[in-house]
């Protein structure tokens, strides 16, 4: 006798398809928006440098012999 939970369900399947593509697809657009805010802080920090001597490291005193 066969378990008919083991029976392959082709509605079963499509929803499951179905499901798999929205999960991807809103993972997708969730990446790529973190992605842009990443791209947008990286930027907004890069501009709000007080100045950019404090960028340049210290200069190096001259030795003696």
């Amino acid at each position: 006798m066969s378990n008919p939970w083991l029976k392959k369900n082709p509605f079963m399947s499509m929803w499951l398809s179905a499901a798999n593509r929205m999960a991807a697809s809103v993972r997708g657009q969730a990446s790529a928006q973190a992605t842009r805010q990443i791209k947008a802080a990286m930027a907004k920090t890069g501009k709000e440098s007080p100045s950019d001597d404090a960028a340049k490291p210290a200069p190096s005193k001259a030795r003696r012999r």
